[in-house]
């Protein structure tokens, strides 16, 4: 009994010896871990010279509108028809000395009025110069010389983990600094519209609430590497994720409005999906790269130079892309008739080719040919259609060949109405709907006598 005492003793001993030993390894380590305070960033110089470019953006919007008159309304004259006024903050950015200012489209549309406070606290009347829904910008000029002004960095020198800081009027609450880090590039997000839309995000985890719209997103440096546009959230307040337009695009867009006033975009015909595990064993492919191209548009840019359905984008002027928002957002840096290289993988071998991308109006008229998607030629559908079938629009098959759709069991004359659940209209609004489809579509629709179908396409 006394043995085995004295071996537990004995035991318990050598375990707090070997214990305390492990923990006085440890701490020197931990010790010599601790970083210099001045190697941490310090963000005071940027903050210092940003904050002074970033303006408040207050809009007012009139909009008529019928409803219960006012006892005052009635001694005033203005029985149910007296204009109703909303008042809307934003935020925007000062990119000249001159008066212009980047901001979001989305916070100036529908505007009235519209003025810009600076962080001297001086008010000014905005003009809007142009807008582009498509990015979600905006730019207005304002009557003011020697402003103070963010220069544009490069956000594709931005880095994963890299410290940055959103500066805006969050709540009306002016010259509001947040610092984050980047968390990602290349983010798209839901489009639940169907509207066109170029999204390529930096997203990053700087606090932005509403009023942060239109605001600065800055480098340790001070410069303006993107416009904080949206957060993701199901309270409408911060909730960890942040997304801003990366400046390489501003730039272009900016550019454009102030020469031509209206944005000059680059097309290069061609419809897009991720490439998926099941694509990329159907391209014998060793691992998911590239974007996947579902459809070239008959005559376009691409399909002049020998891009075909089925090819895969590797890399645009030797800078690899992996999603469709990532071609989208390089491609809107262009202007028509820029040339571009392009690297592909065509029939499992890698290839270079030059394409000169095209403008609005020669894709208009390619437009108004049927487009060819999954092995069927569609366009859409005329008004005598509509009305005789009591539809709201749609794209017909006019003809089929072998592909997703005749196997799916569709045939020629059917209409498609709705691809998962949204009204299509158009070739282009189902190619869009496409790109946001991750395995599989459901396609819904009506045949010419009357009868109302549903096929399941796997993507």
């Amino acid at each position: 009994m006394k043995r085995n005492l004295l071996m537990g003793l004995i035991i318990v001993l050598i375990s707090v010896s070997v214990s305390s030993l492990i923990v006085s390894r440890q701490l020197p380590s931990r010790i010599e871990m601790k970083m210099p305070i001045g190697e941490y960033p310090d963000f005071t110089e940027s903050a210092t010279s940003s904050v002074k470019a970033v303006v408040f953006v207050k809009v007012l919007k009139r909009s008529a509108g019928n409803y219960a008159p006012t006892l005052l309304d009635l001694i005033l004259g203005y029985g149910n028809q007296r204009p109703r006024e909303e008042v809307t903050s934003g935020s925007g950015v000062v990119i000249a000395e001159d008066g212009y200012v980047v901001t979001n489209y989305h916070v100036v549309a529908g505007a009235s009025e519209i003025a810009v406070t600076l962080q001297d606290q001086k008010t000014y009347t905005a003009e809007l110069v142009g807008a582009d829904p498509a990015t979600d910008i905006a730019l207005l000029k304002v009557d003011a010389t020697d402003l103070p002004t963010l220069f544009f960095g490069d956000s594709d020198q931005l880095k994963l983990g890299e410290w940055v800081l959103a500066i805006g009027a969050p709540y009306g609450l002016t010259s509001t600094i947040t610092a984050g880090i980047v968390s990602a590039k290349g983010r798209s997000m839901p489009n639940s519209d169907g509207a066109f839309k170029i999204e390529s995000f930096i997203q990053t985890d700087a606090a932005v609430n509403p009023g942060n719209s239109g605001g600065a997103l800055v480098n340790v440096r001070g410069e303006l590497v993107g416009i904080n546009t949206a957060i993701l959230s199901q309270t409408g307040s911060y909730a960890g994720y942040s997304f801003a337009v990366p400046v390489n695009m501003v730039r272009k867009i900016v550019e454009d409005l102030i020469d031509f006033g209206s944005v000059q975009r680059a097309y290069l015909g061609v419809s897009m999906m991720q490439v998926s595990d099941e694509l990329t064993k159907e391209l014998g492919m060793e691992r998911p790269r590239g974007v996947y191209l579902a459809q070239v548009v008959p005559g376009g840019a691409a399909d002049q130079v020998g891009i075909d359905a089925e090819d895969v984008l590797l890399a645009i002027n030797g800078v690899a892309v992996n999603s469709p928002a990532e071609v989208q957002e390089r491609i809107a840096r262009y202007s028509p008739g820029n040339v571009l290289e392009l690297t592909l993988l065509q029939e499992g071998r890698e290839r270079q080719l030059r394409v000169r991308l095209m403008g609005e109006q020669e894709m208009t008229v390619l437009r108004n040919q049927p487009h060819e998607l999954f092995g069927a030629q569609l366009r859409a559908v005329d008004p005598g259609r509509v009305r005789q079938l009591r539809i709201a629009g749609g794209v017909e098959v006019v003809s089929l060949d072998r592909g997703k759709m005749k196997q799916a069991g569709i045939s020629k004359g059917f209409i498609i109405t709705h691809i998962n659940n949204h009204e299509v209209s158009s070739p282009e609004e189902i190619i869009r709907l496409l790109e946001q489809a991750r395995r599989s579509i459901l396609v819904e629709g009506i045949y010419p006598n009357g009868a109302v179908a549903y096929y399941g396409i796997g993507l």
